[in-house]
């Protein structure tokens, strides 16, 4: 079954074609990131312009990497959600014109989900190379980090009429800002660019970790559930009324009239103050999303980590979780970085298993800013 998914959730266009839920056979990205970052953030009016410009071409170039036609797809799958309303309907309109004009099947994605397929779509793939790969088996605890989601999930499958059934039962989430989301507000705090967060972690790398303690954060409730406000906070009080302040407005306004940077650029108009300040404030993000990852684990009683999302790039985070799981035996997966981040293979691996289970959506299919998932 080859499945062509539509990815459209905020500032990506994405498509892609899945065979069978297990091989990808093209993947198109196209990022607006040139169009955002000189606002710090994204601007839902203009992504959802972009979607409008690009969709059309990205699904062609998708269909055309395949070696497949229209006729040839099977099935679409198209995000339904959660995401910037304006940017969802594009790709969801369109993949549903579609499904319509061809008589093809269509299943809508909560993208979340379609975050923990991209690491098993993945892991199935290297294990078709080499079946001595280890194996993502579920039950797994899963965490789904990036700008606007910071999720726990204990994932499991079922067998029904011979096709697998996931679920997903939410462990812990985010109470107020998402880990990119702090990332991004930060870097913008202090006039480093966007994205935040590969910018941060890689000026990091010339900073002191431990420069500054930002403590541990205390959850009242859900001991799994997130909070990121109270670091972005704590940064900007490090930075008001000080010379970093003022040093970051100098950085403003240089980048205003700099054009295209380089990340040695921006390092080098960073003073050691402020390396030390956002390599202390990556390690406070990734310690706090590593910890709360392996208690759910352990209360969970599960031996499987997977991690997703666009804040799985960061490599910080990537080694500490590889050093953790593995002083507690445990197993943790991450996709490649070109899958953590949003793209439309992992909607369609997702959709493939929906398809295969019966599942249809139809006409009424609509776009839901809001999506919560295993709720």
């Amino acid at each position: 079954m080859k499945v062509l998914g539509i990815e459209t959730s905020c500032d990506e266009t994405a498509a892609a074609v899945v065979s069978d839920g297990v091989r990808i056979l093209s993947s198109v990205v196209a990022s607006q990131v040139p169009t955002h970052e000189k606002y710090g953030g994204v601007v839902p009016e203009l992504a959802s312009r972009e979607h409008l410009r690009k969709i059309r071409p990205i699904v062609e170039e998708a269909l055309r990497q395949a070696a497949v036609s229209l006729e040839q797809v099977d099935a679409l799958a198209v995000t339904e959600g959660p995401g910037l309303i304006g940017s969802l309907l594009v790709g969801l309109v369109y993949g549903k014109a579609l499904a319509l004009a061809l008589g093809k099947p269509l299943v809508g994605v909560n993208h979340l989900e379609g975050h923990i397929h991209a690491v098993l779509l993945e892991n199935e793939m290297a294990r078709e190379d080499d079946p001595s790969l280890p194996k993502t088996d579920l039950p797994a605890v899963t965490l789904v980090v990036s700008g606007g989601h910071t999720s726990l999930y204990l994932v499991e499958s079922l067998r029904r009429d011979g096709a697998s059934v996931f679920s997903y039962k939410p462990l812990g989430q985010t109470r107020d800002d998402a880990a990119g989301e702090a990332f991004d507000k930060v870097a913008k705090l202090l006039a480093l660019g966007y994205p935040g967060g590969p910018i941060i972690d890689r000026l990091s790398a010339f900073g002191n970790p431990a420069a500054v303690d930002f403590g541990r954060i205390k959850m009242k409730g859900n001991p799994l559930d997130f909070s990121f406000s109270g670091l972005k906070t704590a940064v900007l009080y490090r930075v008001r009324g000080t010379g970093l302040a003022a040093e970051a407005e100098e950085r403003r306004a240089w980048r205003k009239t700099a054009g295209r940077v380089t990340i040695d650029d921006v390092r080098a108009h960073c003073s050691q103050a402020t390396l030390d300040l956002v390599a202390s404030f990556q390690r406070a993000v990734v310690t706090d999303l590593v910890e709360r990852t392996l208690a759910a684990a352990e209360k969970a009683r599960v031996q499987t980590i997977l991690v997703s999302g666009g804040v799985a790039c960061n490599s910080l985070l990537r080694r500490q979780f590889a050093e953790s799981a593995r002083s507690c035996a445990l197993r943790a997966f991450f996709p490649s970085l070109a899958l953590s981040t949003d793209n439309a293979a992992m909607i369609a691996a997702a959709g493939y298993y929906k398809l295969r289970a019966g599942l249809r959506a139809d006409t009424s299919l609509t776009a839901h800013a809001s999506f919560p998932l295993g709720v």
